[in-house]
């Protein structure tokens, strides 16, 4: 346990108790003059100000010396939870933040239901902010993120001892007109290709495709076998406490205006509350369940994987409704459907498998011969605008880092970043990653979404 923050609040005279981060007591304005001799008192009970690992001991040593400062207690907050973050989500995102948190020094326990499901797991990989044609703020939150990606993923084999599988290998999207790939919205950071070229960089590519944009820029991490087990590894050696299999069925607050702890399920049955000040919601799909104001829903998606020839496809191929991601060894990930008409409905389909199949067929033809591998679905958090909901939200205690829609790989070194940033730095954080942030507030005016509607970076299917 950490109180050199807690005495530092005491020694400038704060009294809201909303920012005291871990002495469970406010003071007396009047008082002030006797902080001084409050951390001497301290020092003479011979309890560390910087590291303190008695709890019990540290608790009643405070109750005692404080009294004699002249300092009043204040409505008692369990001083570990109040030090202590807690991440609702155990998936990309919430490990993200987590590990962030953790590398900043602070007290991080993971409330995850059951992270298999998460989307981290089920998404490709791609790192694609231009391959994807985004557009606006997004676009700039995504090339932010993917400057970042190389320094966060070595921070992160760092610590965890495990590589993340990153491939900076390009990626090319195919048209089927100079026309359409001139109007692409990001065509100017990409490389013109003609049918010629684009046959250079994907042997074997469909017929109907004769012109293309390569995007060198872009690439792909292994998320589902190398850098979710990377991301818990690292955390666990930081010292991020996880409870898995506890489901959160409420947030707990004061007044309905301040977060105080959380209701969860665990595994064995039974419910419990724990005491929470500061909580980073980042549970994907399911963020709206725990706070129905947030426009957040989800859009199930349908995968598969082949196993082609080692080295059978370098480049990622970005085709319309269909993407093809190549493993080092051979592996190709395709997807993804995109079906937010079926809710949290589980399971694959036949027509979701079929649309796979033919679009397979479409942008690379040989690989309609690979053998299966392996067929999944998960949810991703939408929003009408196809774009995260990042930073404080409704509640205060409570930040927001959901709703990443298909881009929450590329977006994931960036989120923790700024999140971890703007809840440790205290109003000091860079005024550049406080301008990334400002235009994913969670209560932005959002467009109706008409039947057919595709937010950005979501190509029809021909």
């Amino acid at each position: 346990m950490r109180l050199g923050k807690a005495w530092s609040s005491v020694d400038r005279g704060d009294d809201d108790l909303d920012r005291l981060a871990v002495l469970p007591f406010q003071t007396d304005p009047s008082a002030n003059e006797r902080h001084p001799r409050l951390l001497s008192l301290v020092r003479d009970h011979g309890l560390s100000v910087d590291d303190a690992t008695d709890h019990e001991r540290v608790q009643r040593q405070i109750h005692t010396t404080a009294r004699s400062a002249g300092i009043r207690r204040a409505p008692c907050v369990p001083m570990a939870a109040m030090n202590s973050i807690t991440v609702l989500g155990g998936g990309l995102m919430g490990l993200a933040i987590a590990h962030q948190l953790a590398r900043r020094g602070r007290a991080v326990t993971v409330l995850s239901r059951r992270r298999s499901e998460a989307a981290g797991f089920v998404a490709a990989g791609m790192l694609a902010p231009h391959a994807e044609g985004l557009q606006g703020p997004l676009l700039a939150l995504g090339q932010a993120s993917l400057e970042r990606v190389p320094a966060w993923v070595a921070r992160i084999e760092a610590d965890s001892g495990l590589p993340c599988g990153l491939r900076p290998c390009g990626i090319v999207v195919p048209f089927t007109s100079a026309a359409e790939r001139d109007a692409y919205p990001t065509a100017a950071w990409g490389l013109a290709l003609d049918r010629a070229a684009l046959e250079r960089e994907l042997p074997g590519l469909g017929p109907r495709w004769r012109h293309g944009l390569l995007f060198a820029q872009d690439g792909q991490i292994d998320n589902r076998r190398r850098l979710m087990r990377a991301l818990e590894r690292a955390c666990v050696a930081l010292g991020v406490r996880f409870e898995e299999g506890s489901e959160v069925l409420e947030l707990l607050t004061e007044d309905g205006e301040r977060l105080r702890g959380v209701r969860v399920r665990r595994a064995e049955g039974g419910e419990h509350t724990l005491v929470a000040s500061t909580a980073v919601l980042a549970c994907g799909a399911w963020s709206a369940r725990l706070l129905p104001s947030l426009p957040v829903h989800p859009v199930k998606g349908q995968m598969l994987s082949l196993q082609g020839p080692r080295a059978s496809l370098e480049r990622v191929l970005f085709g319309p409704g269909i993407y093809l991601v190549p493993r080092e060894d051979g592996l190709l990930v395709v997807g993804a459907t995109s079906e937010p008409e079926a809710g949290f409905d589980p399971g694959l389909t036949p027509e979701g498998q079929k649309q796979l199949q033919r679009g397979i067929a479409e942008l690379l033809p040989e690989a309609a011969l690979w053998p299966p591998m392996e067929r999944w679905w998960g949810f991703r958090p939408g929003t009408p605008d196809g774009a995260p909901l990042l930073g404080p939200g409704p509640i205060a205690g409570v930040w927001l880092a959901t709703g990443h829609h298909r881009n929450g790989v590329l977006l994931a070194a960036i989120t923790g970043e700024l999140i971890a940033e703007a809840i440790t730095a205290t109003g000091h954080g860079s005024e550049a990653n406080a301008a990334l942030l400002a235009p994913f507030h969670w209560d932005r005016p959002q467009p109706a979404a008409p039947a057919g509607h595709r937010p950005p970076g979501a190509r029809a299917s021909p």
